[in-house]
């Protein structure tokens, strides 16, 4: 199992920190769990392969394309600091 943790500002409460790991078997396409803390309380959930897939072809998005992006924004970190944005809520 691979997994990342990243420390994100969400534009929700850019004051706050919050820490986002996520976990993969193989690739983020089979599915991966993500837990997001503000060192306080932990949120956990799990993301399907069938999710995936859902919401790629609800956003009229090649899957492969989307999968790449979310590799982008809650795997990469660093190289895609500023790219894109999380709001909590």
């Amino acid at each position: 199992m691979e997994k990342t943790l990243n420390r994100i500002h969400p534009v929700s409460d850019p004051e706050s920190t919050y820490f986002l790991q996520v976990s993969w078997e193989k690739d983020l396409g089979t599915g991966f769990g993500i837990i997001l803390s503000d060192c306080q309380c932990a949120w956990t959930g799990t993301v399907s392969e069938a999710d995936i897939s859902r919401e790629a072809a609800d956003i009229e998005m090649d899957r492969g394309k989307y999968v790449e992006e979310l590799r982008k924004a809650l795997v990469a970190g660093e190289e895609s600091a500023g790219r894109y944005n999380f709001v909590v809520s």
